[in-house]
């Protein structure tokens, strides 16, 4: 993520640590300041080679360390222990099933940019289908998962790899029925707010709008993926005027509040406009618009939903400011 000019620097002031290290001082000269050395200090990179929106280390900075492979870890060993940490019993056949099924997704399906079978997706599966075991605990294990496994990967699949994913899943599942969640309420909601927007409710397009509030229920950053005029919006907006009337109309549920939209484009400012940046002459922080949007979030007293939308391209620039926030 550093620039290259930045990171020859580094390697320069990494240098000179190297040294006085190496000759045992107490204390060293760092770029014309006399600082204490702490003999005990070490410097790691972490790295992804070829990955995008990253710099590749110039020499004179790879010079200074000493690289150390990492082997891709078992899937199944934690799947199985995530499993049994989440509650379940059988734990060791899932886990099994679980790892087959997203090793034959990787090779089966289309490749698309936006699909992940890696560790990150699997954990998240996982923590899904906890919270669906604490909810249901009565409910076949089996059960559990398949439905944690289909309600996390459905949304993100195109149209012709849905019946794919669920022919794999009957292999790896014989004989066993999926139970279809009831959302009767939203669903009526979502049609009224449709209706509301003068549009029609087609099936696909409510299952949609569906699908994204699932997917909000388990991920506190979503990314809705399309090419233009498919409805994006559209389908955010309709979600949020549902959940809105639902809680208007007397619902309990805490699923269910008022929603408020704050969108930006990215695109349209700045990296300093978006997240803010510290004046060279006076050196004060000045906040852009996330920070600000974030903080009036964070002060409703309220038990309202805030939506901050990035409406624009994505590119490695700003998305990579927004890792450590979306990271789980």
């Amino acid at each position: 993520r550093i620039d290259l000019e930045v990171l020859s620097v580094i390697a320069q002031q990494i240098l000179t640590i190297q040294r006085a290290s190496t000759q045992g001082l107490k204390r060293f000269l760092f770029e014309g300041t006399d600082l204490p050395l702490d003999a005990s200090c070490a410097v790691f990179i972490t790295m992804n080679p070829g990955y995008a929106g990253r710099s590749e280390l110039p020499d004179n900075l790879k010079a200074l360390f000493r690289p150390v492979a990492m082997m891709v870890p078992d899937y199944r060993l934690i799947a199985e222990i995530m499993l049994f940490a989440e509650g379940f019993g059988e734990a060791k056949g899932l886990s099994n099933k679980m790892t087959q099924l997203y090793r034959l997704s990787s090779e089966q399906l289309s490749k698309q940019d936006h699909y992940d079978f890696g560790m990150r997706a699997v954990k998240s599966v996982l923590v899904m289908a906890g919270q669906l075991k604490r909810a249901n605990p009565s409910l076949s294990e089996d059960i559990t998962l398949i439905r944690a496994l289909r309600d996390s990967n459905l949304p993100k699949f195109l149209y012709d790899d849905v019946p794919l994913f669920m022919a794999i899943i009957q292999d790896l599942f014989p004989g066993v029925e999926i139970p279809n969640v009831d959302y009767g309420r939203l669903q009526g909601a979502i049609e009224g707010a449709l209706e509301n927007d003068g549009l029609e409710a087609p099936t696909t397009f409510v299952s949609k709008i569906t699908q994204l509030y699932e997917t909000m229920l388990v991920r506190h950053g979503v990314m809705v993926v399309g090419l233009t005029l498919t409805g994006k919006t559209t389908c955010q907006n309709a979600l949020a005027n549902a959940l809105s009337q639902l809680r208007r109309d007397g619902e309990e549920s805490p699923d269910f509040e008022v929603t408020r939209q704050h969108t930006l484009n990215p695109k349209a400012i700045t990296m300093g406009e978006l997240y803010g940046e510290v004046n060279p002459i006076t050196q004060e922080w000045t906040d852009g618009l996330v920070p600000t949007l974030v903080r009036l979030a964070v002060n409703d007293d309220s038990d309202n939903f805030h939506w901050i939308t990035f409406d624009g391209p994505v590119d490695a620039l700003w998305i990579e400011n927004m890792n450590t926030v979306l990271d789980d």
